[in-house]
């Protein structure tokens, strides 16, 4: 292992990943990623769902979301593999009037800021997706260039051009500590030996808060635990298929491998590291699927699992520097959207890094100092 970076990116996840490409893309080779982990994404990236969406009820998470979907739209070309993109569009069914209120506000937005999103009856949805139920729809949100992406397929394209790149990561090497000389950070720490560095970044998903203590900085995220469930092949449910997502109830499905892939809806978990399936929750989420795709009565369940959610106080992500800690970055706390925003946090802290601010967005409401100031908190409202 190397005694020296420029550059330590803590965690091997999605985020770490890109963030380290985008990196050396610019020109910044010598850098290197710690994963505690034997496989890069072991963690909450291989968990999650693959949805990508820009319907959200926030500017700034509406822009990550856009850029983000500028640069899956070329990554099959910019990492020369297979499509791993699939824009099937995304649904938001909507029940009560409130909601029906809540999400045409948030489609004003979406349209001013340049977002093609379409608000559908329940008659335009059902010609769209027959098998759906829609007696107690009011109306849909639509969003055409929404989809979901093969996780792994990004996870490794991103990967394999870092490394290209002169990026190095090291596999089964836990951190162990972060040392700080005079303000600013210096070293390293782990089991494998020490990394002399004047960069370190956070990159640590649920387990960000802990190496967040190890610098003396106290960072407001939350682990939770939140679970996935996919059925045998269903003949009915076509290639073309978006993302749905019944906003009342969280419950959210796609396909998937033939089958249908579902969360969403469970009951609150309380906060912590488990990882194993709860099966008790599976008979709630059946039935708010079968209430509305009542084709999957007879289905079979073939897998499940659980992954966690890195929860902030208002559901959005803590991107950039912290004070009193010289060359100490954030990329943390995504609450369930780090994947789909992988591709501009990559990009957007690399111009941090190198260039001294963040150009393509201005992520300074994102930094943890908004928390010092309620008036600078916005709560993202399309959390699922």
């Amino acid at each position: 292992m190397i005694k020296v970076s420029d550059v330590v990116i803590i965690g091997g996840g999605i985020i770490g990943i890109s963030i380290a490409y985008h990196l050396a893309k610019s020109g910044c080779s010598n850098v290197v990623v710690l994963e505690k982990e034997d496989l890069i994404g072991a963690g909450s990236t291989s968990k999650g769902a693959g949805g990508i969406r820009q319907q959200f009820s926030t500017e700034i998470n509406i822009r990550l979301s856009m850029e983000s979907v500028k640069i899956f739209e070329r990554f099959a070309d910019e990492m020369g593999c297979e499509e791993v993109f699939y824009q099937n569009g995304y649904l938001f069914l909507l029940s009560t009037e409130e909601e029906m209120k809540s999400f045409k506000k948030n489609v004003e937005l979406q349209r001013d800021l340049g977002l093609e999103v379409d608000i559908l009856s329940p008659d335009e949805m059902r010609a769209m997706i027959p098998f759906i139920n829609t007696e107690d729809i009011l109306g849909v949100t639509f969003c055409r260039s929404d989809g979901y992406a093969d996780i792994d397929g990004v996870l490794q394209g991103f990967a394999r051009e870092a490394k290209r790149l002169g990026v190095k990561i090291y596999l089964k090497t836990e951190v162990e500590g972060i040392e700080v000389e005079n303000g600013r950070v210096c070293k390293v720490r782990t089991r494998r030996g020490d990394i002399e560095t004047h960069t370190v970044i956070n990159a640590g998903g649920p387990y960000s808060a802990i190496i967040g203590k190890m610098v003396g900085i106290d960072l407001p995220i939350t682990p939770f635990k939140r679970q996935i469930f996919v059925t045998e092949p269903l003949d009915f449910i076509p290639d073309s298929m978006p993302m749905i997502i019944d906003f009342h109830t969280k419950f959210y499905c796609r396909k998937e491998s033939g089958g249908l892939l579902m969360g969403g809806g469970e009951k609150k978990e309380s906060s912590g590291f488990d990882t194993n399936v709860d099966w008790g929750v599976l008979e709630s989420l059946v039935e708010k699927g079968i209430h509305r795709i009542p084709g999957i009565k007879d289905a079979r369940i073939k897998k499940g699992w659980a992954g966690l959610y890195s929860i902030t106080l208002d559901f959005n992500p803590i991107l950039g520097k912290v004070p009193h800690v010289e060359g100490f970055v954030c990329a943390v706390g995504f609450s369930g959207h780090g994947f789909m925003h992988s591709p501009i946090v990559g990009k957007l802290i690399s111009e941090l890094i190198i260039d001294g601010e963040a150009s393509t967005i201005d992520i300074s409401p994102l930094s943890i100092n908004r928390f010092e100031d309620k008036d600078r908190i916005i709560p993202e409202e399309n959390v699922i």
